[in-house]
């Protein structure tokens, strides 16, 4: 049967959205298979309780880099914004709110205030070096290619570019573990607790873990890729999902949902098409996966096409997630303790200490969820009030940790107990927010992976580390967005660079295909 699309992508998630975006303005044919009635993946909005709606995953838009909102001129095609710039402010119970920032910090007389600029100038300098590597494609090793020699030869330059001393302290530094150099730089509580928990989010890691301070890293460089612009998207972060798919059709791509994608057709050793839940299949001369690379290889394409050593890396691969997500519907405006106002918009954090970081991490390890969990707390519809009823809010927070396989699992009881430890911990920050809660939704790994298909509940697809980074991400033979079976490529997060909602994945995974011409 003769191809009918140049390229089907599986997964209508915003990495497999940039991706058709970028083939589709290059001219190529798209087709988004989408099993879920909306776009978007994890980045969605939706109705979590009568009149209150919320980011289902992500809830802040401050990692997606203004280099594709341009390209893909996301803001003529419906992405809006209810907030910019948004302050990151640490909560403690019993102590005053801190700014993240100098200027906040000197007003608090904290003793960080002089510490924190030139800490964060010359983690910005590795940082932007960082993203060099994460903008493109990585090279493979071993191949002599003019184009993998130049790949190499540009990312020595950038190291050598720092100059001595900030070369040296960037490789003595790069798998430290992020309590070790925040105890060098700060020695305020508040700071180091809130650089430890911006260190570890999403991730199977304490602030104690060797390589949490790449971790750090790939957060900054891709803030620097956003101007250093938190942004809250104006009707949850489906807005930015709805731009991407408006984007990719303008563009010329056909974007379905309500089609899940039950695997993967190959013939003579090459992948051809797919075939849906429903039975029908559909051909193309390139099928991209924006699944994880688990359920990629082994549900949809399945690993009899495979060798049994790279099925090996991938049954191996890391994937337990650990982030929770708890959406509140509040029957009036939340008070934090000593918080103004005008910051109730803020990027809140409840992570008082990195040792309570740590503390809240070391449970997980055995299977249990956290005595006292640390917190990334939004209340959207402090800047956005469409998001629930007038004189009501939403607060949303990633709740961290929560294991994929808690023992005795996640039965009823023990969400209940979560939930309860949760609103304890905003009780201290926000006394009295426990009678204003309406509804509660708790949303955790296993309720990720059964609703947005991501094995492991792990927002990053795979967990974001040094062996799995870089040119053996997610693993060795599917690392440049190719895999073992020729026609299949891959585009989500659990390909380079890695996870957040910033559409490198799929930008890149477009770039390469289209550099090789392999889609025609």
């Amino acid at each position: 049967m003769t191809a009918s699309w140049d390229c089907i992508i599986v997964g209508g998630g915003h990495n497999g959205l940039v991706c058709a975006a970028y083939l589709a303005r290059a001219g190529r044919s798209v087709l988004v298979l989408e099993a879920r009635s909306t776009v978007g993946g994890a980045a969605v909005t939706r109705e979590f309780a009568p009149g209150f709606k919320v980011s289902a995953g992500a809830h802040h838009l401050g990692q997606f880099p203004r280099e594709i909102i341009t390209a893909l001129q996301l803001e003529r095609h419906g992405l809006k914004f209810a907030g910019r710039a948004l302050p990151t402010v640490a909560l403690a119970g019993g102590g005053s709110p801190l700014s993240l920032d100098e200027p906040g910090l000197r007003a608090a007389g904290n003793p960080d205030a002089q510490a924190l600029p030139a800490f964060l100038a010359q983690m910005h300098r590795f940082a932007a070096v960082l993203y060099g590597v994460l903008d493109a494609p990585p090279p493979r090793l071993g191949t002599g290619a003019l184009k993998d020699t130049l790949s190499l030869l540009r990312l020595g330059w950038r190291l050598r570019r720092l100059g001595r001393r900030d070369m040296r302290e960037l490789l003595r530094i790069g798998g430290m573990n992020a309590y070790d150099l925040l105890q060098e730089h700060f020695r305020s509580d508040a700071v180091q607790g809130a650089f430890a928990l911006d260190s570890t989010l999403g991730s199977n890691a304490g602030p104690r873990t060797p390589g949490t301070v790449l971790t750090l890293l790939y957060r900054l460089a891709c803030e620097g890729a956003a101007g250093r612009d938190s942004r809250l998207v104006l009707g949850g972060l489906g807005g930015l999902a709805d731009a991407l798919a408006n984007a990719a059709r303008a563009a010329g791509a056909t974007v379905r949902v309500d089609s899940p994608v039950a695997g993967i057709l190959v013939e003579q050793d090459r992948a051809v098409g797919v075939r849906l839940a429903d039975g029908e299949e559909l051909r193309a001369r390139t099928i991209i996966s924006n699944a994880d690379p688990k359920t990629t290889f082994l549900d949809l394409l399945g690993a009899r096409h495979l060798d049994t050593g790279f099925v090996r890396s991938i049954r191996h691969l890391r994937n337990r997630g650990l982030a929770a997500k708890l959406h509140l519907a509040l029957d009036a405006e939340p008070v934090f303790a000593g918080l103004a106002r005008d910051l109730l918009g803020a990027r809140l954090l409840v992570a008082p200490s990195m040792d309570a970081v740590e503390l809240a991490y070391n449970h997980s390890k055995y299977g249990e969820f956290s005595e006292a969990p640390v917190l990334e707390i939004s209340v959207p519809s402090a800047a956005d009030p469409g998001l629930a009823p007038a004189g009501r809010h939403v607060l949303s927070a990633v709740v961290q940790y929560a294991p994929h396989g808690l023992r005795g699992g996640w039965t009823a009881g023990a969400r209940q107990v979560f939930t309860d430890r949760i609103i304890a911990t905003l009780e201290r920050v926000a006394p009295g927010i426990r009678g204003l809660v309406r509804s509660a939704q708790l949303l955790v790994p296993e309720d990720i992976e059964r609703e947005f298909g991501i094995r492991g509940g792990h927002w990053h697809h795979a967990e974001f580390a040094f062996d799995q980074f870089f040119m053996v991400r997610p693993v060795p033979g599917a690392a440049q967005y190719a895999t073992p079976l020729a026609g299949l490529r891959l585009c989500g997060a659990g390909s380079h660079p890695g996870g957040g909602v910033t559409g490198l994945p799929g930008r890149n995974a477009a770039r390469r295909l289209l550099e090789e011409g392999a889609s025609r």
